[in-house]
């Protein structure tokens, strides 16, 4: 293989009984899976969430929800993002839950459905006042099973937004319920409110995504102490395809971008942005070869990549090194390579190419 990575379903079993030990019971659980549970395999993990006990799970489209229930999972599935009217009857023939994110959408539902409500996000979910969100419920062919919303900021804690969307949706829920369309379900959270204990967003059913993958965001202002011990189930390989020496001066990559200062040993790469390594990791990112840190020099090529392996002179041909997980007492997650280039650790791991071999260790 050229380039692999290695999910320990282990670890994400630990990581759903670490959310479970965390909520305590005050909610029921509904692990996200989406985006191919988010490049580890949707199909294995959900196998294994499943096995734990998880009663929901969460995909983006109806596409995903599917997939799944092809591979015979039997747990309830929530289709978070697509609700398409012309796939109304794919719903209850694959025993699927969808998300209505408008009233006009209503009186479409023809299965259980989850409104969504907009409480500041911008996104999918009805902005509607919560009189109009009752009369348009109380009209429809299709029992409302679910209240839900999604909060924009919740790792901030010097932001009022996630407060402010609390009350926009308790609005709409309070008005339900005193209409006599009390939902079974209530849910606002993912990772965050539970990784930081903020009970009063829980509802009685969280969403946990990134925790169930061993990651948790860090917050920003006064914000208490995360307890949500949960480790990353994804490591990641590549093979070394050649090393070579090279002089003091040699230009190496695409445009020259690194000039070795000095003579150097490289290895070349089985793996480039392709793969799904950021290209923004050009001459400042690092793997680990031999448990030691290995510089990539140069550019990161669409299938190739070169690191400085001077410190390293065991490395041969054949071997691989390590772009995400640990080795020798030395790591890289998602989360370091995010801050280097730039963007956010969901990226990183959902910009895992699908050519990128999954290997499954217990």
């Amino acid at each position: 293989m050229r380039s692999w990575v290695e999910v320990s379903l282990s670890a994400i079993r630990a990581n759903y009984r670490a959310v479970h030990r965390a909520i305590g019971g005050a909610a029921e659980i509904m692990p996200v899976v989406k985006a191919d549970a988010y490049r580890h395999g949707a199909i294995e993990v959900s196998r294994a969430l499943e096995a734990e006990g998880a009663p929901w799970l969460a995909v983006s489209n109806i596409e995903e929800g599917i997939a799944l229930r092809r591979a015979d999972i039997r747990a309830r599935i929530l289709v978070m993002a697509d609700f398409l009217p012309r796939e109304r009857d794919v719903w209850s023939e694959y025993a699927l839950t969808p998300v209505v994110h408008s009233l006009a959408d209503v009186p479409l539902a023809s299965v259980p459905y989850h409104l969504k409500i907009d409480t500041g996000m911008g996104r999918l979910g009805t902005r509607a006042a919560p009189w109009e969100v009752v009369r348009a419920v109380a009209a429809g062919p299709a029992r409302m099973e679910g209240l839900m919303t999604h909060f924009a900021s919740p790792a901030n804690y010097s932001s009022p937004q996630t407060a402010e969307q609390i009350v926009k949706f308790e609005a709409a829920l309070q008005a339900l319920c005193a209409a006599g369309l009390r939902p079974r379900y209530v849910h606002s959270s993912a990772t965050i409110p539970v990784a930081y204990g903020r009970r009063d967003a829980w509802g009685n059913l969280v969403r946990p995504g990134h925790a169930v993958y061993g990651y948790v965001s860090p917050a920003r202002g006064p914000a208490p102490t995360p307890a949500l011990p949960v480790g990353p189930a994804l490591t990641w390989k590549a093979a070394v395809l050649a090393v070579k020496d090279l002089e003091a001066g040699a230009l190496i990559g695409y445009g020259g971008m690194h000039r070795a200062e000095h003579p150097m040993r490289i290895a070349v790469l089985a793996a480039g942005y392709a793969d799904g390594i950021p290209h923004r990791l050009s001459n400042k990112g690092s793997v680990i070869a031999k448990g030691k840190l290995a510089p990539i020099v140069g550019a990161v090529s669409m299938d190739l990549t070169t690191i400085d392996v001077t410190s390293c002179p065991e490395l041969q041909a054949g071997d691989a090194v390590m772009l995400l997980g640990s080795q020798g007492g030395v790591a890289i997650d998602a989360q370091q390579i995010a801050r280097q280039a730039g963007t956010i650790s969901y990226s990183v791991l959902c910009g895992i190419s699908a050519r990128v071999k999954r290997v499954y260790v217990d």
